[in-house]
């Protein structure tokens, strides 16, 4: 049997959530090969040709009749592959079975979602995880100096809302939105809306 690899298949379509995760996952495992698809029908193929270390599944641009099917597939080109579903209320439970997929909140908090993941890679030949007090960190580790409406504006940033989609969610206006967007960044220590998204998931500031 071929073990599997410190590889591990991220689907999800391009987003800053996406980029959120590819941080993540690069900043506990520095040494991890990570394969990107966002098209959930490629899926099936790619890992019947290898087993990856984990496949991870953002179920948030998945509808939901469409999970069962791909996790079936999965689990018939390879059934012992490691799923992760990243799935929120609207996604009905995968299917039980020998090799049951894990499945954890959407917006899990990063500590959850590497100690998820930790019995599969940690483990994995080449692979050592990045001792946490040797992370660097730019940013407060809590979000204490966020007020209310910007960790909402924050929350919707993280779900890859644009500037009017934010105003029209929380009834503020554009101007309004882009101050507290401003706000985030300098009080997180982020220098990009990517580099804010990958904070705010591994400190557990999106939940």
């Amino acid at each position: 049997m071929t073990a599997p690899s410190p590889t591990v298949l991220l689907v999800a379509a391009p987003s800053l959530f996406r980029q959120g995760l590819l941080g993540l996952l690069r900043q506990r495992w520095p040494q991890l090969l990570l394969t990107l698809t966002a098209d959930a029908t490629q899926v099936a193929a790619l890992v019947a040709r290898r087993p990856f270390g984990a496949v991870v599944l953002d179920g948030g641009g998945l509808p939901g009749p469409a999970l069962p099917r791909l996790l079936a597939q999965v689990r018939q080109v390879r059934p012992a592959q490691r799923l992760l579903l990243l799935a929120d209320a609207r996604h009905p439970r995968p299917p039980a079975g020998p090799h049951p997929a894990l499945v954890l909140p959407r917006h899990v908090l990063p500590q959850a979602l590497a100690a998820a993941l930790a019995p599969w890679l940690d483990g994995a030949p080449g692979l050592a995880a990045t001792p946490v007090a040797a992370r660097p960190s730019r940013a407060p580790a809590v979000a204490t100096a966020f007020s209310p409406r910007e960790l909402e504006v924050l929350r919707l940033v993280v779900d890859d809302y644009c500037n009017r989609e934010i105003a029209g969610h929380l009834y503020l206006s554009v101007r309004t939105v882009e101050s507290h967007r401003r706000a985030l960044l300098q009080k997180s220590g982020a220098r990009t809306l990517v580099g804010l998204v990958a904070w705010a998931l591994r400190a557990g500031v999106v939940a």
